[in-house]
């Protein structure tokens, strides 16, 4: 028997990239656990398959620590979220049989969430920003977004490659590891701290849309002719990049007139860039909120949450709609659940 809406608990499967995450939320916005388990390539980027095979095989554990760490049964559970877009094929699939499985055993309603739009609630719920811009930044995306006319409408993004996918890129050329407890991003950021000197490097700003790819192959071109100390490459790499991604910001807030800004995604994380755009806000007179670290990377929690919002909307989605939506644009869907 469902319970009434604040007593409800959500249980949120995230599988759109190399995080399989596990969380549960109640219905009043408590998150009661958040369990994840990072896929590592040995080289290279991000694996699809091989990633899939990961989440697949962790799967089960994840799921047991996470109704562990609740405190609740399987039986306790009234819906099930899950990732159904925008993400690598293979894992969003891997997720979605998952989650199509839990909730038809349990004979509970599914709820398919879209991966960017849990970034942005995950970060509100947490920092409790009412109606910011918000920059979205992390290995797959990189989109500048704030809530109008029913949607969160999209006024900038990159237009090819996301800024986390460009630093991670950068910091495997430069031979910085990827451990579980130190991810790319905070390495080149601990080196970045070193840095002293400025390096040009392609700023490309179009619009209110950014652009990665020839940043990245210039910085790249000059890693490998070895002019320049690397300290200085990743304090130049994160000064220009941030800059581009901050321009487009303040340009949103200024359009939109909003008072606050919220910064979400696994990039979040970067120090450099929090003080950044807490400057620009300051100087617009408008409230700065960070995504707390343990939310800003890929996690269940933030499917749970958001699927409890759309839940709680009337939205659920059949079985026959489950299909995952490998590029689900957060432009194109209705948001209820703000007036």
């Amino acid at each position: 028997m469902i319970n009434s809406l604040n007593e409800l608990y959500c249980l949120g499967i995230e599988s759109t990239a190399d995080d399989f995450g596990v969380g549960i939320s109640t219905g009043g916005g408590k998150i009661i656990a958040n369990v994840s388990n990072g896929y590592i390539p040995e080289e290279g980027g991000i694996h699809p398959r091989e990633a899939a095979r990961h989440h697949a095989k962790v799967a089960s554990e994840v799921l047991s620590k996470t109704l562990v760490q609740a405190g609740i049964k399987s039986s306790d559970l009234d819906l099930i979220a899950f990732s159904q877009g925008p993400g690598l094929g293979p894992c969003l699939r891997t997720g979605a049989t998952i989650a199509r499985a839990i909730a038809a055993y349990l004979n509970i309603p599914l709820i398919g969430v879209n991966h960017s739009i849990a970034h942005i609630e995950i970060g509100k719920l947490e920092t409790n920003a009412k109606d910011p811009v918000t920059l979205y930044v992390s290995g797959g995306n990189t989109i500048i977004s704030a809530f109008n006319s029913g949607r969160y409408r999209v006024f900038g993004e990159t237009l090819d490659i996301a800024l986390g996918n460009c630093l991670d890129v950068f910091s495997r050329e430069a031979g910085l590891k990827h451990e579980r407890r130190i991810p790319l991003g905070a390495a080149l950021e601990k080196l970045a701290l070193e840095g002293k000197n400025l390096v040009s490097l392609p700023y490309v700003v179009k619009g209110m849309d950014v652009s990665f790819s020839g940043l990245l192959t210039a910085a790249l071109n000059l890693l490998n002719q070895k002019r320049y100390r690397l300290q200085d490459l990743c304090y130049s790499l994160q000064e220009t990049t941030f800059a581009m991604v901050c321009e487009v910001t303040e340009r949103a807030l200024a359009h939109t007139e909003k008072k606050e800004i919220l910064l979400t995604g696994g990039v979040a994380a970067n120090k450099r860039l929090q003080y950044m755009l807490s400057l620009i806000a300051k100087d617009h007179g408008a409230r700065f909120n960070t995504v707390p670290l343990k939310f800003a990377t890929d996690n269940g929690a933030m499917i749970a949450w958001t699927g409890l919002l759309a839940y709680k909307n009337g939205i659920v989605t059949p079985n026959e709609k489950s299909m995952v939506k490998l590029k689900w644009r957060l432009d194109r869907i209705d948001i209820p659940w703000i007036n």
